[in-house]
């Protein structure tokens, strides 16, 4: 289905920039996720460092945001000298304590909060947007790991002032690189169209009143989310079949949990992730070494980012002695999870994790 999208594109001579592809790209996508206005971008940290500007956050302002992420998610918020602030997760879902983000919203005044939904789950967003309503603080929903997941019946993706997706390589759908701005909000996603594509005013040379930036999705790429998109609930079901075939075969080895499920929410289980709590990270990276020796991938949980070198000096807001992130880092692995996984793969997968746990308990 991939290669008539861009076999259509490539004899329109719509290849790039932008083109009918990405139009109607951006209209599905909004309409599968239940928002008004949409803009693809080349990136979900592209998409994010728009959000954070269109909203107003420049220079030395505060971001509080998820401590439990992947790295760009940061690095968006540095991109404008701004000063990030990490709040711990919490282990009814892992995402965003809500509980963590009031006491930080009880001590400073940030310009927005960023919130990721992480390996394909929601956060908690009734508490989290009835904390922010309540100190006026704006959400950006970071929902590009939970694609096709939902909380109290609605889509990820919907939440917050704005939000991003990703459909960067290893995301459930993929353009092979890109991503996407989402808001209710019309002129955020009219300014995130301009800012995106250098910034250029509505005259017949090329004027340019502000700094902007090659951001934009070529009509290529958008072809290939298109027909992507149209598995994608199909890809959903099959990371959940893969989720629940570990969960049954593993569950009666002692110390692992599976990553919960948040209520009232449906995650699509992007990856499959468990805690393995009689060893510490030291085993965990063992056991990932054994799997590359059987040419299978697998991966410990995002480090924090109050663990990284390049932010350990920011504040980080946690309510327990450790922090829930940090437990999480300690103990995490996440196990292969492609969607084309039969079940004798994952039973070697399983096989292989029994001897390694036995042998480094």
């Amino acid at each position: 289905m991939e290669i008539d999208y861009i076999k259509e594109a490539i004899e329109s001579n719509w290849i790039a920039p932008l083109g009918p592809h990405v139009d109607n790209f951006e209209s599905e996508v909004a309409k599968y996720i239940g928002v008004n206005h949409a803009a693809a971008l080349s990136s979900g940290t592209a998409a994010l460092h728009l959000a954070l500007k269109i909203i107003g956050v420049n220079e030395n302002d505060i971001v509080l945001c998820s401590d439990l992420t992947f790295v760009a998610t940061v690095n968006a918020i540095k991109y404008l000298n701004a000063s990030p602030v990490f709040v711990d997760s919490n282990m009814s879902s892992w995402n965003m304590c809500p509980e963590a983000l009031r006491i930080a919203l009880k001590s400073l005044a940030p310009k927005a909060v960023v919130v990721t939904d992480i390996y394909g789950q929601s956060a908690d967003y009734d508490l989290i947007m009835e904390i922010c309503d309540e100190h006026k603080t704006p959400v950006i929903e970071d929902a590009a790991e939970s694609l096709g997941a939902e909380y109290n019946n609605k889509k990820c993706g919907v939440f917050g002032q704005m939000s991003i997706l990703s459909f960067n390589g290893n995301k459930i759908i993929t353009t092979g690189g890109g991503g996407m701005l989402l808001s209710n909000n019309e002129e955020y996603i009219i300014k995130a169209r301009k800012l995106s594509t250098q910034a250029r005013e509505k005259a017949l040379h090329y004027e340019h009143k502000e700094i902007g930036y090659n951001y934009r999705m070529s009509n290529v790429l958008a072809g290939i989310g298109r027909a992507q998109l149209k598995s994608l609930d199909m890809y959903v079901d099959k990371r959940r079949r893969i989720f629940n075939y570990y969960k049954k075969n593993l569950q009666n080895l002692d110390g692992i949990k599976f990553m919960p499920e948040i209520k009232t929410g449906r995650s699509t289980n992007w990856l499959s992730v468990i805690l393995i709590e009689m060893i510490n990270h030291k085993k965990i990276e063992k056991i990932i070494n054994e799997f590359s020796k059987n040419n299978i991938e697998a991966r410990p949980i995002w480090k924090p980012m109050h663990l990284q070198p390049v932010y350990k000096d920011f504040p980080f807001y946690h309510k327990g002695k450790i922090p829930n992130s940090t437990h999480l880092f300690e103990h995490g692995l996440c196990l292969p999870s492609g969607s084309n996984l039969s079940n004798n793969d994952m039973d070697k997968i399983i096989n292989i994790l029994r001897m390694e746990i036995n042998r480094n308990n």
